[in-house]
């Protein structure tokens, strides 16, 4: 019985790419057969190690390439193991067809882009039960990245799940950060999104490792913008026509009620409510965490709300009021931000802000906030009172500088002279 070799050779090419990095390369040879190629992989000239094969150091990026060539070469040599269990013929181009899924023993296998596609369309499915119109645009916008990442780092339309190890985590990482240049915390939500699929891979065992194992997305906390009761008067009162007036109404109405862009789009008439001391209510379920919101109706909303009661188009979809898109709201509120010389950048969000803010520097407990916002917890309430806090500090500086003025050191020096 002919006995059979096997191994694997990986190597740095010396031609650099544009990078400066080493493209690494994998060389099959069986039975007198060769078959040479890319892994997709570099590494800087200076950390690689020729007669060890391996990367040096102890980098996340040499770590990762260490892991792909272990699993490499476990992956082939069980391939070739099986190959000699079924008595076929191994050659170093059948490893190569089968370790790369190609040929006629070509199995069908899921694909990244494919899978997340698959994802977006049951979401859609579920939409108003299960998934809101946002999360499943978010999903959409992580699919179209996803395919510009593939396109642009391997020139691929689409790579197999199997792709998806921590390497290519951490290149969409960077590619959101340099590439787009995303904020962190944009960053953040898209990979949690990707983080999600991958989840779910796992569970059904389309992959076998958890390509985000020690690796952590971070967010940074921000504090978030809000107006002044003086700014919002100023904008209640300014006088404007057309979609302005509308959209700077829908504005007022968040501000003044603390609902969230959605929950006012939503906003229906069985969610508005008369107690029996004749004081009105909204009690609704937040859209976001379907926790009871009760927000008690001060004027201003009232009468918004009654300003916008015979509305043909809220009429037509069953609301309150004629909500523009998000998108037209926040384009149109920059606009209206200009015409009242007001330079924080407004958005629908910035409503929710200052009712929140507002309420807690006019005395009302953090407990009702809460309440009223919707909050699932007390402590997303509390971000509010450290926003105030880090407010009062920033206007107490000029008092602290008068409050440490000659002035005061003429008394303490008089007091020190007795």
């Amino acid at each position: 019985m002919r006995k059979e070799n096997f191994y694997v050779l990986f190597y740095k090419k010396s031609r650099l790419l544009k990078s400066g990095d080493g493209a690494i390369y994998m060389r099959i040879s069986c039975n007198g057969t060769r078959v040479e190629c890319p892994t997709g992989k570099s590494i800087e000239p200076s950390l690689w190690s020729q007669n060890k094969e391996k990367a040096k150091g102890s980098s996340k990026k040499a770590i990762d390439l260490n892991n792909y060539i272990d699993d490499t070469e476990i992956k082939l040599f069980k391939l070739f193991q099986e190959m000699q269990a079924d008595g076929t013929v191994v050659t170093a181009r059948e490893l190569y067809n089968r370790f790369f899924n190609i040929g006629p023993h070509k199995k069908v296998e899921r694909m990244i882009i494919a899978t997340f596609q698959e994802h977006n369309q049951e979401c859609r499915a579920l939409m108003g039960r299960d998934f809101e119109l946002g999360t499943i645009k978010k999903y959409e916008t992580i699919t179209r990245l996803l395919q510009r990442y593939i396109k642009k780092k391997y020139d691929a339309e689409d790579l197999p799940l199997a792709s998806l190890d921590r390497d290519f985590v951490h290149g969409f990482e960077m590619y959101l950060k340099i590439d787009r240049n995303q904020q962190q915390n944009t960053v953040a939500r898209y990979m949690k999104g990707l983080k999600k699929i991958t989840n779910r891979a796992i569970a059904n065992e389309w992959i076998t490792k958890d390509p985000f194992a020690g690796f952590k997305v971070k967010t940074v906390q921000t504090n978030p913008t809000f107006l002044s009761l003086e700014e919002l008067h100023i904008i209640y009162r300014h006088h404007f026509d057309g979609v302005l007036e509308v959209v700077r109404d829908m504005f007022i109405m968040a501000a003044f009620t603390g609902l969230a862009f959605i929950d006012i789009s939503n906003l229906r008439k069985e969610h508005v409510v008369t107690d029996n001391d004749g004081n009105m209510w909204i009690r609704k379920p937040r859209q976001k965490t379907e926790i009871i919101q009760n927000v008690p109706l001060l004027d201003i909303p009232k009468n918004i709300l009654k300003k916008y009661e015979d509305n043909p188009k809220a009429a037509k979809r069953g609301t309150l009021l004629p909500v523009p898109c998000n998108q037209v709201m926040n384009r149109y509120l920059k606009e209206i931000g200009s015409l009242c010389q007001i330079e924080k950048v407004l958005t629908t969000h910035v409503a929710r802000h200052t009712y929140a803010t507002v309420c807690l520097s006019q005395g009302v407990r953090i407990e009702n906030v809460s309440k009223m916002l919707g909050h699932t917890s007390i402590k997303m309430t509390q971000h509010y009172a450290r926003v105030l806090d880090s407010s009062i500090m920033e206007d107490m500086q000029s008092i602290r500088s008068a409050m440490a003025g000659d002035v005061f050191n003429e008394r303490s020096g008089r007091k020190s002279d007795h």
